[in-house]
């Protein structure tokens, strides 16, 4: 009898769920991208106009960094429900909450409205976001990765990886479509919330969509299983972050080592860019926001092949492709947004995403394939996100403090290519788990269960 990883499935049945995570994900990115753009073009002067400009983008970038600090939070908690209770019912709550805090920020008085109390509610709003991002990201690869077949899990479970340059492109394309048709006046004053308004309307489509889809069979059999062991042995099930702290800590810290390129990088190419290009090479926030804009576009593309790639060679050799090229790529990357021409500028993006998108894609099925099933929310979702307090967090903040000191990119070069030469070291203590079947896994950890258990018995009597 075929399990529940390798049993095919109808093609309408993995491509719905497919497109579930993906307009989910586009959806929980384009609010969180969102609000990254803002921060780095009018944040600085809505809610901390007494500040110079650029101690104003560093306050407006450290309400940004607020909302990755509420990740790891919204890892926890999520992950936790999401291993006891299912994956689709969390995934609806993190779109609800993702949704209603930018909407909110659309409606949000400013400092001359209301004074200090503007920049207070903007950061509880991104605590929200961060949240809810905390645990989105980890139940919508998985309800790709528990449906899909393990020949191409790679190709299906990066199409959810894809909802962050989508989410970036719908994000950077409604700023500079705004910034195109209306004066710099007119969008300071109110139309910068469009797009968060827009978000009400993007949540009502993906909730009809998400409500729509299956709960993860492979979850559904962990948890049938769960219950046939507690019944007939007594067994007490542990809390799903004990079992992954206890049985998958060394998993957890690769995790978290292989997003430090992949995370650091990102936001240094797709935030700070903004600042960087708009401020030292005096190119304006337009220019800046179309070679995101198409950049986006190109990563979009490129990240499924990515995906394909890996389960044909692994997982491993492609993340450290992404990860030594990153690296590689940052100094040609600054000097050639030096060169303040749009074309060397829209390389420079394109080349770092296309590199990013060789760690991001396999990213969600090499994590996947790492933990057992009523552990997997949690542990995916650790690994990733606590990893973002260090990484994606504090990258715009520290590349915009590092240009205020030194005047030079150089700094910043050095300090992506630190991050790059952490992940290839993480990658390289990891075992390829491109063969890995889900429900071998959770034999192998029920084994180690009731050994435990057993073990536990004996030391008793």
């Amino acid at each position: 009898m075929a399990s529940a990883t390798t049993a095919p499935r109808p093609p309408g049945n993995l491509k719905r769920i497919v497109a579930a995570s993906l307009i989910g994900t586009t959806i929980e990115w384009y609010d969180f991208f969102l609000y990254g753009s803002a921060a780095a073009l009018v944040f600085n002067k809505l809610f901390f106009p007494e500040s110079d400009p650029l101690v104003g983008t560093l306050l407006s970038f450290l309400t940004y960094a607020v909302g990755f600090a509420a990740r790891p939070l919204g890892a926890l908690v999520f992950g936790h429900y999401g291993d006891r209770l299912g994956r689709k019912k969390l995934l609806v709550l993190s779109l609800l909450m993702m949704g209603g805090a930018t909407f909110a920020i659309g409606l949000l008085p400013t400092h001359a409205a209301i004074g200090s109390a503007a920049p207070v509610l903007l950061t509880v709003l991104r605590l929200v976001q961060g949240f809810a991002l905390g645990g989105e990201w980890g139940g919508a690869v998985l309800l790709v990765s528990e449906h899909g077949d393990a020949k191409r899990r790679g190709f299906w479970a990066s199409w959810p990886q894809t909802g962050a340059p989508a989410g970036q492109l719908l994000a950077t394309g409604v700023l500079s479509a705004l910034t195109a048709l209306l004066s710099d006046a007119a969008f300071t004053s109110w139309g910068w919330r469009v797009p968060f308004l827009l978000s009400g309307v993007l949540v009502i489509v993906g909730l009809w969509i998400r409500l729509s889809v299956d709960e993860s069979p492979v979850f559904k059999a962990a948890l049938a299983a769960a219950e046939e062991r507690k019944g007939s042995a007594g067994q007490v099930e542990k809390m799903p972050l004990v079992a992954v702290l206890r049985h998958h800590w060394r998993d957890v810290l690769v995790a978290m080592g292989a997003r430090m390129a992949e995370n650091i990088s990102y936001y240094v190419i797709t935030a700070f860019i903004l600042v960087y290009a708009t401020t030292s090479t005096g190119l304006s926030k337009q220019t800046a926001l179309n070679a995101v804009l198409i950049a986006s576009a190109v990563h979009f593309a490129v990240i499924p092949a990515w995906g394909a790639l890996s389960d044909r060679i692994g997982r491993k050799p492609v993340y450290l492709i992404g990860a030594v090229g990153v690296g590689a790529w940052m100094f040609p990357f600054f000097a050639l947004i030096d060169t303040k021409s749009f074309g060397s500028l829209l390389l420079a993006v394109t080349v770092g995403l296309v590199l990013h998108g060789a760690m991001y894609a396999p990213q969600a099925a090499f994590f996947s394939e790492m933990f057992a099933t009523r552990m997997r929310y949690s542990g995916a979702s650790i690994g990733a996100q606590f990893s973002s307090v260090a990484a994606g967090a504090p990258a715009p903040l520290i590349a915009t403090a590092l240009l205020a000191d030194h005047g030079t990119p150089t700094p910043i070069a050095l300090y992506v290519i630190a991050a790059a030469l952490l992940t290839v070291v993480a990658i390289g203590c990891a075992k390829e788990t491109r063969h890995r079947d889900l429900a071998e896994v959770d034999g192998a950890e029920s084994g180690a269960a009731a050994r435990e258990t057993a073990a536990a018995d004996a030391r008793t009597a």
